[in-house]
């Protein structure tokens, strides 16, 4: 009997501000954080998406009236919302395709496919963000 009891698996509780800090997730673990982290993100500024294509779509002055919110002297907030947006759907899609591509080729169930397609999401998310927020806030 001791032999067995030896052999259990020995659970502890983790303190939070002592055991997180330290703890290293691997990549597949940060993007799938992120992909929720990015679906609740859309979700929430889904008014601010349906007030831009509504004021862009709506008439010419409601369209001026967009365009002055952009370069007056809240553009630059309402620019790094966007860009948060810009983020979150970016990271979310390719997030989402890298899931169905795991789901549909059961050849991309490894961890290192894993690891190898989590890290390519992130840059990939990243670097698109990166191009489009130089383009909305006027590099190129």
């Amino acid at each position: 009997m001791t032999e067995l009891a030896k052999q259990r698996p020995e659970f502890r509780n983790i303190h939070a501000f002592k055991d997180l800090p330290t703890y290293r997730l691997p990549a597949p673990g940060w993007v799938s954080i992120l992909h929720r982290i990015s679906g609740v993100l859309m979700f929430v500024l889904l008014p601010l998406i349906l007030w831009i294509f509504d004021a862009s779509v709506s008439s010419e002055i409601s369209s001026n009236r967009l365009r002055a919110a952009f370069t007056g002297g809240t553009g630059v907030v309402l620019k790094l919302v966007c860009l948060a947006l810009i983020w979150a759907y970016l990271h979310h899609f390719i997030a989402g395709l890298r899931h169905v591509w795991m789901d549909v080729s059961h050849k991309a169930v490894s961890k290192a496919w894993g690891g190898t397609s989590a890290k390519v999401t992130l840059v990939a998310s990243l670097l698109l963000t990166v191009v489009l927020g130089l383009k909305l806030f006027g590099v190129y």
